[in-house]
């Protein structure tokens, strides 16, 4: 059928794949860091164009009929009346709206309130608090301000030569703090709760449409938040959970309702097909482990898992509950982390190597329950970052989490995600595809690890593990402990 391109617009880099329509095979790919500070909390969007034009010089997009966009989530780009800037971008690592969040929070009448109209509690991150931020910080740009987008809605405009009609999805719509995707629906007054007026926001678009054509000729697709669009390109589906492993951790899965959860541990995003993503976040992963290798001296997590794998399970009854930045699954903001069980046998390096892993994993299984809790399936778990190559993390895993593990080898499938929606777009148009069905491009290359019959042992680690994480927080799941 032909080529399409899908970009991703992280917080650091542009990636762009060029895909074939049909089989979803990488034919070229494209690269380019952003011209700013990766942690900056701010940035002129320019930067993003500026980067996407590095990423797609060479010739690139020959040829290319179709792209889709893919872009951090939870930014903020405030416009005023003509369209132009007001002030830089707020991006999603920008915590200064944590007192806003919690405003918000009072404003409409507690977090149960907040769940039940949009799905999710304000966080700092979501530009629903960053838009009381800047009306309580900058109230002459709060002022001027008259459309909000976020990065990937911004980045479709400028690439159809700023239209009149602004777009996004529904998939970057449910992070904002202001759509419902369980009534797929705005609710614009909580705009105006937050900014004190009301704003113009983006169209949102179905899974399958396309947000238009760019003077040259090329099919924009709906695009998606970075996320919404990695879950796309990995190809999960019902009975999938993602559980992403970095300094701090999440894990998602593939439903098919909205689910409003009054305690905040459930953020209920909406996925790239039209199904669900509740997603729960957790403060502390990897940075458990990083952790446990400074204590210990040893040189990285590769010596660590080393270490690890020569322990036992249950780590000669040593815990370590990895709630060393608080904790927001379960809700303990203000605690830190600890570790039990220390006994004359037990203080050795490899124990303590091993019950970080098995506490970080738990704690993992502990979000992973929560989601089972609300009746999400999970049949298997994709484990996304670095560290999921770790032969401790591979070795545990399955056992722990009670279920089949697939480990996908290193690709940019948000890019990927992107490109796959423009195909979808593009086939739609051209009326050779579905626009309930996406393109079933091939699955991602993966490791399949099976708990087998280490699955007994598994649930004993976590039996240790919760008894002691009740002793030392009773009530932290609300009285509904995760097995």
């Amino acid at each position: 059928m032909g080529i399409v391109a899908g970009l991703d617009s992280s917080s650091a880099f542009t990636h762009i794949v060029v895909c074939d329509t049909d089989s979803g095979a990488v034919l070229r790919e494209g690269y380019a860091a952003h011209p700013v500070e990766a942690k900056a909390a701010e940035v002129d969007p320019q930067a993003w164009l500026l980067s996407l034009g590095e990423a797609a010089s060479g010739g690139l997009l020959e040829g290319v009929q179709a792209i889709g966009v893919s872009a951090q989530q939870h930014g903020l780009v405030p416009l005023d009346q003509q369209g132009n800037l007001v002030r830089p971008a707020l991006l999603g690592n920008d915590r200064r709206a944590q007192v806003a969040a919690a405003d918000l929070v009072d404003g409409l009448g507690g977090r149960q309130a907040w769940a039940e109209a949009v799905g999710a509690v304000p966080s700092a991150a979501q530009p629903v608090a960053k838009l009381r931020w800047l009306a309580r910080t900058e109230p002459e740009n709060a002022q001027r301000v008259a459309a909000v987008l976020q990065p990937h809605d911004w980045l479709v405009w400028q690439l159809l030569g700023r239209p009149a009609r602004r777009t996004t999805d529904r998939g970057a719509a449910s992070g904002t703090g202001y759509w419902s995707a369980g009534s797929a629906s705005y609710r614009p007054d909580l705009v105006e709760l937050a900014l004190g007026h009301s704003a113009a926001l983006p169209e949102v678009l179905g899974p399958a449409e396309s947000a238009g054509m760019t003077p040259e000729g090329l099919l924009i697709s709906a695009g998606t938040g970075e996320t919404m669009a990695a879950a796309f390109g990995l190809g999960v589906a019902v009975g999938d959970a993602v559980v992403s492993l970095g300094a701090s951790g999440s894990v998602m899965a593939v439903h098919h309702e909205a689910l409003a959860d009054p305690s905040g541990m459930i953020t209920s995003f909406a996925d790239a097909t039209g199904m669900h993503l509740p997603v729960v976040h957790l403060s502390n992963a990897v940075r458990a482990l990083r952790g446990t290798a400074e204590m210990l001296g040893v040189d990285g997590l590769e010596e660590l898992s080393a270490l690890a794998l020569k322990s036992t399970p249950g780590a000669s009854g040593l815990v370590l509950l990895p709630y060393l930045e608080g904790e927001r699954t379960p809700q303990l903001p203000h605690t830190a982390g600890t570790l039990c069980g220390l006994r004359r046998e037990s203080m050795k390096p490899e124990h303590l190597a091993r019950a970080s892993f098995e506490g970080m994993l738990c704690s993992l299984a502990d979000a992973l329950d929560v989601l089972r809790g609300r009746g999400v399936e999970v049949r298997r778990a994709f484990l996304l970052g670095a560290t999921a190559e770790l032969p401790a993390v591979q070795a545990l895993a399955p056992a722990v989490f009670g279920t089949q593990v697939v480990v996908p080898q290193p690709a940019q499938y948000a890019a990927i995600g992107a490109a796959r929606q423009a195909a979808w777009a593009l086939g739609v148009s051209q009326g050779s595809l579905d626009p309930r069905t996406p393109p079933a491009w091939q699955g991602a290359a993966a490791q399949v690890l099976e708990p087998g019959d280490e699955l007994a042992v598994g649930g004993a680690v976590r039996q240790q593990y919760t008894a002691t994480r009740d002793q030392i927080h009773p009530g932290a799941f609300g009285g509904q402990h995760p097995a």
